[in-house]
């Protein structure tokens, strides 16, 4: 019985992984398009730390409301 549920917890906890990455892929998705200029290059090659610093924000609160979900 010990091993079902241990078997049971991995699975989920698998699962819920794969579920809030894909979430957080989706929202950069949403990010990217919404944005009109490419937030890669401005960041990347412009060095714009601000942005890289906004992005990062923003990614750390989905993180935040999707493992508030996750877990209710």
């Amino acid at each position: 019985m010990l091993q079902g549920i241990i078997l049971y917890e991995v699975v989920s906890m698998l699962f819920y992984t794969a579920l809030g990455m894909g979430l957080m892929w989706v929202c950069w998705k949403v990010i990217d398009i919404v944005t009109p200029f490419p937030i890669i290059k401005e960041i990347e090659e412009d060095q714009n730390v601000a942005l890289a610093i906004l992005i990062a924000s923003i990614f750390i609160a989905m993180a935040i409301i999707i493992a508030a979900v996750v877990l209710s």
